[in-house]
């Protein structure tokens, strides 16, 4: 048995659209489309903007100045310390909160909103006000798209519904009921790995918890468990897939997506699961979070692009322009997206027709071991990189591994991240034979998402296997000086791209979270798995599949008029104790039969 993982579909949201049919993608190379792929795009564009009328959209910015329903970055919320020079009196709403810092003030309650508290000359206390904030330019959803509109989504953290969406989005880009997928499988050879590499930190998850207090309000007994880093894939099990298969994804801060690929790629391999939902969201647009990475000095300041712009400092900068991978730059851009992928065994892909968007060979972890700065660079992607491209090679070989291949870098547009991660890039470069090696960073269109961020590379990896595209990195005009480029080919312009056997998506995280995913192209998919089967399967599958993507268009046009929703499913079809029968041989749950047939390994039996 093969056992080669197959990527059938892909689906998410993020500042350049969703992600099924490849229309978040499209839009990274529009200028060079044609006007029916362009006319394409727009209306599923417009279909999530809420506007039949798209076309200023279509063409207009994706990362941007951010938008007031996040938060104001002219005046962000803000406490400061000041000590009373005076004796004076104050009304406050929350007589606990007073009372527990300091007893001795007695505060009297005059009603059931103000409490009178006399604060002695000298006492230390916060004054309420706004500042403007550092950054102002983020990566965000369509202007319009309202996420729980969709569906019912119960005050929903962000990120959660996003996830929902993806997932949903996956299945469209299937063209396939859910149903029907999973019952062509055991129910035990399904998995499902998605996260958030910080969890959801808006309201209604961990950040509304932290705050409650604070703030004078009641935490809710849905913030807590909403704002688990798993929770996505825990929503998905429970409501959008209803899968009792194999779960528990992982956390790799940005290699979040790439950790929970790998975990898929896995179970298939070992043939622990036939079918796998893979992917990560993130909903990180807060000032709170910001602030965070701003004090580390990763995001891309306005005073740092104004200098680099020589702008004044009364001078607006161009958001547009925030993220400048391998260019010369001063940080990220904060970003959100959700991603996922649907991944099939070989058997399982031909005998349902689904489509070979690409094979997913092997993807590679590791930490990078002793180093100054936990957040810093190390050597761990020096590893990540060099076995993806080993791995590759074996397949396609030195001729098509040095003249087939491109690389989609994590790309983050801070000055460490250029000069590390192309260093890595030109050295596995230099061992193995490849000269003018396509790097593509699409982070200067859509900014970093955190854990989905590769999740996004590998969407744009489909992309341009499906239009001969390489995007270019759009915010820049020259590679930077200390960038090692001499055998990689940074794509400044869009440009045609038609030979391509393989991809790596490459990901640096904070904490030495390395990852580097091998990805085969459709054409080098169907030609091993031709290889393998024989002619005659494969010619069964190719007609299925005409089938498949008949349903697929279909589905696609009803969306596109607005008839679709997200998956989702509440309260139907929960499995009570007395659904539930145990025998030696199964265990029985409702509707569905799981086998407790064991092949031992040879030599662990002592019976």
């Amino acid at each position: 048995m093969l056992r080669l993982p197959i990527l059938v579909a892909a689906g998410g949201i993020n500042s350049a659209g969703r992600t099924s049919h490849r229309h978040a993608f499209r839009r990274l190379v529009l200028d060079a489309l044609n006007r029916s792929d362009v006319a394409k795009t727009g209306a599923a564009l417009g279909q999530l903007m809420g506007t039949k009328n798209p076309d200023e959209q279509i063409a207009g910015t994706l990362i941007r100045r951010i938008e007031a329903s996040y938060f104001n970055p002219d005046a962000v919320a803000f406490a400061r310390r000041a000590q009373l020079q005076t004796a004076v009196s104050a009304d406050m709403a929350a007589t606990q909160y007073v009372d527990g810092l300091n007893p001795s003030l007695s505060p009297l309650t005059l009603d059931n909103r103000r409490t009178r508290v006399d604060l002695p000359q000298g006492s230390e206390v916060l004054i309420p006000g706004t500042r403007g904030f550092e950054v102002s330019a983020a990566g965000q959803l369509p202007t319009g798209f309202d996420l729980g509109a969709l569906y019912a989504s119960r005050n929903h953290p962000r990120a959660i519904q996003m996830a929902i969406f993806a997932v949903s989005d996956a299945l469209a880009d299937l063209g396939m009921s859910w149903e029907q997928l999973s019952n062509s499988v055991a129910p035990e050879a399904i998995s499902v790995y998605m996260s958030s590499s910080m969890g959801q930190l808006d309201e209604a998850g961990s950040g509304g918890m932290l705050q409650a207090r604070a703030l004078g309000k009641k935490t809710t007994s849905k913030q807590c468990p909403f704002g688990f880093a798993e929770m996505p894939g825990d929503f998905l099990n429970a409501y959008v897939l209803q899968s009792i298969g194999q779960t528990g994804p992982a956390l790799g801060a940005c290699a979040t997506f790439l950790y929970n690929l790998q975990r898929g790629v896995q179970d298939i391999r070992a043939g622990r699961a036939r079918l796998v939902v893979v992917g990560a969201a993130e909903a990180p647009i807060q000032a709170e979070i910001m602030e965070g990475y701003a004090a580390m000095g990763a995001l891309a300041t306005d005073k740092e692009l104004r200098t680099l712009d020589g702008l004044a400092s009364d001078q607006a900068i161009d958001a547009r322009r925030a993220c400048r991978p391998f260019g010369d730059n001063c940080g990220f851009t904060m970003a959100e997206s959700a991603q996922a992928v649907i991944l099939m065994d070989d058997d399982l892909a031909l005998e349902l027709g689904a489509s070979m968007l690409a094979a997913v060979p092997d993807v590679f972890v590791h930490a990078d071991g002793a180093k100054k700065s936990v957040t810093g660079p190390g050597a761990g992607n020096y590893l990540t990189m060099a076995r993806a491209t080993a791995l590759l090679r074996a397949i396609v070989g030195d001729q098509r591994l040095a003249d087939g291949g491109m690389v989609h870098a994590h790309g983050t547009g801070t000055p460490q991240n250029r000069v590390t991660e192309s260093a890595i890039f030109n050295d596995v470069a230099a061992a193995f034979g490849i000269s003018g090696w396509p790097i593509v960073a699409i982070k200067s269109f859509i900014g970093h998402s955190l854990g989905a961020a590769s999740g996004d590379q590998l969407s744009a990896a489909l992309g341009i296997w499906e239009t001969n595209l390489l995007p270019a990195i759009n915010t820049i005009d020259a590679i930077a000086p200390d960038v090692a480029a001499d055998h990689l080919a940074f794509t400044l312009e869009t440009r045609q791209h038609q030979v391509s056997d393989y991809a790596l998506i490459n990901s640096k995280g904070f904490g030495g979270n390395n990852a580097t995913a091998a990805l085969l192209s459709p054409s080098s998919t169907q030609s091993l798995l031709r290889s393998h089967h024989g002619g005659s399967a494969f010619t069964a599958w190719q007609a299925r599949n005409e089938a498949l993507l008949a349903a697929r268009d279909d589905l696609e046009e009803s969306r596109i008029k607005g008839d679709w929703a997200p998956r989702y499913i509440f309260n139907e079809g929960v499995v009570e104790p007395v659904d539930i029968s145990i025998t030696r041989q199964a265990v029985k749950l409702g509707g569905k039969t799981v086998d407790l047939h064991v092949d031992l390994p040879e030599g662990w039996s002592l019976s």
